[in-house]
């Protein structure tokens, strides 16, 4: 089968992960690199193997040039809206790094543009693709009824960059995978959150890097996430360490391990589940398929708005010291969405909805 003509946006620290990642996947072919910086983008080229692939700094001329048929937009989250969204309109499918975009409302403006042109975007949460988290589902669904949920995550990284200048840097840049991987477990979504956020004396981050966060999510679970980005000693893996308990046991894992349960006293033996791949690889895989088969992804923007909206009731928690309901969030960001929209079957599309967790649950819509 002919390979996925793929042009990436952004050749940067992350982009160059990206790079490797395509240059080592027969199924996909890179085909031009775009970076407003052309030094960078020529960097990248070399750092994939071949300094002669294209490069520019305007996605829709160089994907023209090159007959891509895909885009990988690995920029910073500032440009994901803007980016994605030219891509889209550019009648190509689009790969983006989480988070989706700044905002649950640009988020929103990007599922509403992906129904209007009729492209899928998906959105590489990339801790996702991890078989032992796959695994671990496996177990808690063996616990039948849950009730709780939990993440501890303590790791001291030091970035330099934009991460270090960040608002809320820990929910925005970090915790959005723990929060995601929690709806991919619990097989549910968040219905409010309580959360506070700070940001420890010794911190090298100009934004808060620790927080403590308690979500509701349907069926009255609770998942609770505890983390730190400035936690130097004793770390815990960079998936976290996650604790479920149901009526039946409890599940663990470590986040770099196999996962385990105990269902009191015996040793739990969930099915077996169909590998997922492995990060950034395994995301691009599966987008790969999905641009094939039609098929909706995991991933797939109108599923993983509500990630998103986690992190941002979470944050909005942090500022008003109360507790914030998720549906409050979208309804929002709906109405942010709609003011914000420039044009005109975006516009219509979002129009068109009536309450946005519904909106976003629903079949995705074709033009």
């Amino acid at each position: 089968m002919t390979a996925l003509r793929v042009l990436q946006v952004g050749a940067g620290g992350m982009g160059r992960a990206w790079l490797g990642t395509v240059a080592a996947d027969p199924d996909v072919e890179l085909v031009g690199i775009v970076d407003l910086d052309l030094d960078a983008a020529r960097a990248g080229a070399e750092h994939a193997g071949d300094p002669s692939i294209p490069v520019g700094t305007d996605l829709t001329v160089l994907a023209a040039e090159t007959g891509a048929q895909a885009v990988l937009d690995i920029t910073v989250p500032v440009a994901h809206h803007p980016v994605t969204l030219q891509a889209l309109h550019a009648g190509l499918p689009v790969l983006g790094e989480k988070p989706a975009a700044q905002t649950v409302a640009e988020a929103l403006s990007l599922a509403a543009a992906a129904e209007a042109t009729g492209k899928l975007f998906m959105v590489s949460q990339s801790r996702r693709y991890n078989d032992q988290l796959v695994a671990f589902r496996q177990h808690v669904r063996g616990l039948g009824a849950i009730g709780g949920l939990g993440t501890r995550f303590a790791k001291a990284p030091h970035f330099g960059g934009f991460r270090e200048q960040m608002d809320d840097v820990l929910l925005l840049d970090m915790a959005i995978h723990a929060f995601d991987s929690a709806r991919y477990v619990l097989e549910r979504d968040p219905v409010s959150v309580y959360c506070e956020s700070w940001n420890p004396s010794w911190s090298w981050y100009r934004g808060d890097a620790a927080a403590a966060a308690v979500f509701a999510f349907e069926d009255d679970i609770r998942y609770v996430y505890d983390g730190s980005w400035c936690a130097p000693g004793a770390e815990t893996s960079w998936n976290g360490d996650w604790r479920a308990s149901g009526a039946a046991g409890t599940a663990l894992w470590d986040g770099d391990h196999d996962p385990s349960s105990d269902l009191d006293g015996t040793a739990g033996t969930p099915s077996p589940a169909a590998s997922a791949g492995h990060e950034i690889a395994g995301a691009l895989t599966s987008f790969v398929h999905a641009v094939r088969s039609g098929e909706t992804p995991d991933g797939e923007v109108h599923g993983n708005v509500m990630s998103l909206a986690m992190v941002e009731a979470a944050i909005a928690s942090t500022r008003t010291g109360q507790r914030i309901v998720i549906d409050e969030v979208l309804e929002r960001a709906h109405v942010e969405a709609l003011a914000a929209e420039r044009h005109d079957a975006v516009r219509d599309r979002l129009a068109a909805w009536g309450p946005v967790r519904e909106a976003l649950s629903a079949p995705v819509p074709t033009p």
